[in-house]
């Protein structure tokens, strides 16, 4: 029996790159990382967190990331279609009430922010956060 593994490809370990370093950011300001792409259906949450606010909130952060703005900016591939796969996952993540790995949600209000990394000065990347990304 032959076991085949699954290799990332580069775009995915750049992906992987970009939310670990959103996570990292985030916990800098004091949010608690709950668990990262966490899988409802066909939607993929890339980090929930609570944010001590105030308000505390519990939010979702969809992680957006280009490598250059050739071919546009990260915040232009957030759109209806993607903001409507995060709506399922997030009505998923709450119908549920707690994570797939059985940890209760908080009880918070929730929100969808963005965060957006792309090149920065010097190569090192820069980060964006826009915070409630559906009231936009």
């Amino acid at each position: 029996m032959t076991v085949t593994s699954h290799t990332r490809t580069d775009n995915q370990k750049a992906g992987d790159a970009a939310e670990r370093l959103v996570a990292e950011r985030l916990e800098a300001r004091g949010w608690r990382i709950l668990a990262r792409n966490v899988h409802f259906g066909r939607s993929e949450l890339d980090i929930v967190a609570t944010d001590p606010g105030p308000p505390a909130r519990l939010v979702v952060v969809e992680v957006r990331w280009r490598r250059s703005p050739a071919f546009g900016l990260a915040e232009e591939t957030f759109d209806y279609r993607k903001r409507a796969h995060l709506t399922a996952g997030i009505g998923g993540l709450l119908e549920a009430g707690r994570l797939p790995n059985g940890v209760d949600l908080p009880q918070f209000p929730i929100a969808l922010d963005l965060a957006v990394v792309e090149p920065g000065p010097g190569g090192r990347p820069t980060v964006r956060l826009y915070r409630d990304a559906l009231a936009g």
